[in-house]
């Protein structure tokens, strides 16, 4: 999986992916990233901004050092919400 390339440990995208069944949970996310443009995930300063609150949401502390693999993640996937096919690539890596 790419992001374990990041140096993002399975364990916590599996903590996290259970966090977002949870109904009340994926709300708050989709409220925290519903406006996000492709432009704000190629900033670092509003990436790092998402992370932490994403972190707070899902009640998820994490270490400077997971902040910044999830950023580099992020920022190293060019992800375009508006389009479909990045999505469904995200989407894949994460099942």
């Amino acid at each position: 999986m790419s992001y374990q390339k990041y140096g993002i440990r399975p364990q916590l995208v599996e903590r996290v992916k259970f966090k977002l069944k949870n109904p009340a949970v994926k709300d708050r996310m989709r409220l925290l990233l519903g406006n996000v443009t492709k432009y704000d995930l190629q900033d670092r300063v509003k990436v790092r901004k998402l992370v932490k609150s994403a972190g707070s949401i899902l009640q998820e502390p994490l270490t400077d050092i997971q902040e910044e693999q999830i950023i580099d993640f992020i920022l190293g996937q060019k992800i375009d919400p508006n389009n479909t096919f990045h999505l469904l690539k995200l989407w894949g890596m994460f099942r």
